[in-house]
């Protein structure tokens, strides 16, 4: 059996959509639809990888939802349907009496090639578990490997296919799967059933399964795990690490215990007499964070993995791309490698209201320090119409943010946690805001650093500023160090003041900065 690049019968998926939307759909010809909303009483929407359209100017009815309702399967207990024969998920929103009032036809695509970047780690037999975010295309790398190990390899495959979200709906699974058999699940609290149903009846080499989420799903795994099948799965988690917080989910990677060593014990590990470790071998032999469609980061060895974290060491990893594969950096590297990212940025030259673009940040919260701090400044939901970016500095590598920044040129900066304590610094430090000193004075201190940074790019001579309170000298590091250049306080109060040198003085130690 063979496989075309891409299959997705799209238009078996428009067709249950009412003739005035697929008509608005036919106009999107050529661009990568992912799902169409419909909503009662609000436009019908279709969403596309960048951007949401708008399919009609009047509002959806209960005859459109009833219409698509027809013309697709029956929906099961988790509100979700199928078309027979394709990969297309529809889910149902219900009101209070169980009336659909939201419909979400969700695309469904068999991608052959998705795979090429773990490739490896599937031909050598290897327990593999895959992590993401919704919608990264975890279930369409499932399908890809179903049909590698059925067809290329010849193994015995079994997919578990809960909602009938891998091989589609209907009795005879999708092509996208190859020869691999499909054990559909009646009700999704019945997962852990299945998988073990599978191994004790069909004599599966491999087994596949789709958001392992309790803890029942999560001891049938080990199950199979220590029969010897290779198990291939999701779950419910973005990293490693998130995965390693979670205490339902925690077993799959070999989950969490708390000891308590002897003192001469914990004088040799240098550490404290009470620490976490891993618990027991991991369910699974290799984790897969899915970063973005073509980007993944690797963590072939879960128990070396898991280990580095539990002993606050980074995780590491490595990072494969179509280009190749590097190290993925340590916490140190990945904060230089934000610093780069973030260009210089003077709110004094931006003219009116400072527009935000919050990424992976709270931004309520983020709007609430701006009141609290009185800033002439708002947040805002779409880039390229911001001045500058607040990123959570865990997200300061993602695919998407980079490209972002590419396509924008925007500056990024990053708080550490996701608080208002951080926000608050941050803006403070931003809007030069600095607690008991005149604005005057701070706009004084902050245009003479300016002034003196640009005799320091332009001439490359080293300036000093004139002495200046302690809380002022930090405001001039500041901005100093958006310009990636070096500064140092010398002398003694009340005559210490900052010195700034160009990039040849680079090799100078890290003085006092007050």
């Amino acid at each position: 059996m063979t496989l075309d690049s891409r299959i997705d019968d799209l238009q078996l998926l428009i067709q249950t959509l009412p003739h005035p939307l697929q008509h608005a759909l036919e106009k999107l010809s050529g661009e990568e639809l992912l799902e169409v909303v419909l909503d009662l009483g609000r436009r019908p929407q279709a969403r596309l990888p960048v951007r949401a359209d708008d399919l009609a100017d009047q509002a959806v009815n209960q005859a459109d939802l009833a219409q698509v309702i027809r013309a697709v399967g029956e929906f099961g207990a988790d509100n979700r349907a199928g078309i027979e024969g394709t990969l297309h998920r529809i889910s149902a929103i219900r009101n209070r009496r169980g009336e659909v009032v939201g419909l979400t036809l969700r695309v469904g695509r068999a991608v052959s090639g998705t795979i090429d970047l773990i490739r490896d780690l599937i031909e050598d037999n290897r327990s593999l578990l895959l992590l993401g975010r919704p919608g990264v295309g975890k279930t369409t790398k499932l399908r890809e490997i179903a049909r590698v190990l059925a067809d290329e390899f010849n193994k015995r495959v079994i997919v578990i296919d809960t909602s009938n979200e891998i091989a589609g709906d209907g009795d005879i699974p999708h092509r996208a799967i190859g020869s691999a058999r499909r054990m559909q699940v009646a009700h999704p609290d019945q997962q852990h059933a299945v998988m073990i149903e599978a191994v004790e009846n069909h004599m599966p080499e491999v087994i596949i399964v789709d958001e392992i989420g309790t803890t029942a799903e999560a001891v049938a795994a080990r199950t199979i795990a220590e029969r010897g099948v290779q198990l291939i799965g999701t779950a419910h988690g973005n990293t490693l690490e998130n995965l390693l917080r979670n205490p339902t989910l925690s077993d799959l990677v070999g989950g969490v215990q708390v000891v308590t060593l002897g003192d001469d014990e914990a004088r040799h590990r240098g550490t404290q007499k009470t620490i976490s470790e891993r618990k027991a071998p991991p369910t699974f032999d290799a984790v897969v964070e899915i970063v973005d469609h073509d980007e993944v980061i690797v963590h072939p060895d879960t128990s070396e993995a898991v280990d580095r974290l539990l002993r606050g060491r980074p995780v590491g990893g490595v990072r494969r791309t179509p280009a190749g594969e590097t190290p993925v950096q340590t916490e140190t590297q990945a904060t230089d490698q934000t610093a780069e990212i973030v260009a210089p940025l003077s709110i004094a030259d931006v003219e009116g209201t400072v527009r935000i673009y919050p990424y992976a940040i709270s931004r309520d919260s983020l709007e609430r320090v701006i009141r609290d701090l009185r800033l002439d400044a708002r947040t805002i939901n779409k880039p390229e119409r911001a001045h500058l970016i607040v990123a959570l500095r865990a997200r300061a590598d993602d695919a998407r943010l980079r490209r972002i920044v590419q396509a924008t040129g925007l500056p990024v900066h990053a708080v550490k946690k996701n608080s208002t304590a951080q926000m608050r610094r941050l803006l403070q430090n931003l809007f030069n805001m600095i607690h008991g000193v005149e604005e005057s004075e701070v706009d004084a201190a902050v245009r003479e650093t300016e002034a003196g940074l640009r005799r320091v790019l332009e001439e490359g001579v080293v300036v000093e500023l004139a002495p200046r309170p302690a809380s002022l000298r930090q405001l001039q590091h500041r901005v100093a160090s958006r310009h990636h250049v070096v500064a140092e306080s010398v002398g003694s109060e009340p005559k210490r003041h900052l010195v700034i040198y160009p990039h040849a003085f680079a090799s100078l130690s890290d003085d006092d900065i007050l």
